[in-house]
């Protein structure tokens, strides 16, 4: 059995009259993220650590944000197609782990945290336990920003 090891990150600013999704999971926040798709750092940076596993790019490459048929996109939609690729380059590779550290000073995450744990978890087809999440401020040196980092363990 070989391994791989994905690293990907993803930030955002924020701004009114914008939703806040995490994890493919709606954060009730008055400030949310700029952006093409809908957004969602975890799921974006998520996607870029499954693609930097195989040397394959990074979702910018896959969906531009120049291209207005993703305008908005569900970040599941991106993170689904992303995987269908991984599967043309490894049919048989598997997520063993997931480490995931998000950065945001306000709202504070930690309620959320469950459901973003389980439905990530549903997405990759992971067990909780495989799954790890950890939130974060930026002690007050980025107020208007979301930051989003994840490491993965594969087996090809």
């Amino acid at each position: 059995m070989a391994l791989r090891i994905g690293y990907g990150e993803d930030s955002h600013v924020l701004a009114e009259g914008r939703p806040l999704i995490l994890g493919g999971v709606k954060i009730e926040s008055p400030l949310g993220t700029v952006a093409h798709s809908d957004g969602d750092v975890l799921l974006h940076a998520l996607s870029d650590a499954l693609l930097s596993s195989f040397a394959l790019g990074d979702i910018g490459f896959y969906f531009p944000p120049s291209n207005p048929d993703y305008k908005d996109m569900n970040s599941q939609i991106i993170l689904e197609r992303v995987l269908l690729e991984l599967q043309k380059h490894a049919p048989s590779f598997q997520i063993l782990n997931v480490a995931a550290v998000v950065m945001l000073d306000k709202p504070k995450l930690g309620n959320y945290r469950e459901e973003i744990q389980k439905n990530v978890a549903s997405l990759l087809g992971l067990e909780l336990a495989d799954v790890g999440i950890t939130f974060k401020t930026s002690e007050g040196l980025a107020l208007q920003h979301i930051q989003a980092r994840v490491t993965l363990l594969l087996s090809v």
